[in-house]
């Protein structure tokens, strides 16, 4: 996991398991331990394809704000920026 904090919002601008891990909580408790600590909003993007993740943020309380066509990334993917709202409550 990578976190930053960028003008009025803090990113988690990187979180990856190894598969194997996957479905264990480990995202979980890494992800609760960055709300914990950052100042919210929260922001992050993930691929709009990437239906695991978007179902694992939303499951913690991030709410899609936007949607691009993946022309500004890396990877020329289409996605999703997500945020957690200041008054935003989190799954456990």
């Amino acid at each position: 996991m990578s976190v930053s904090q960028k003008s009025a919002h803090s990113w988690i601008d990187q979180m990856s398991l190894e598969p194997r891990f996957v479905g264990q909580r480990i995202g979980s408790t890494l992800l609760a331990h960055a709300i914990g600590v950052l100042p919210r909003p929260i922001r992050l993007y993930t691929f709009q394809a990437n239906t695991g993740a978007r179902r694992f943020y939303e499951r913690h309380g991030f709410m899609p704000i936007a949607f691009t066509d993946g022309a500004a990334n890396e990877e020329r993917c289409p996605d999703v920026l997500y945020e957690l709202p200041a008054t935003a409550r989190t799954a456990g």
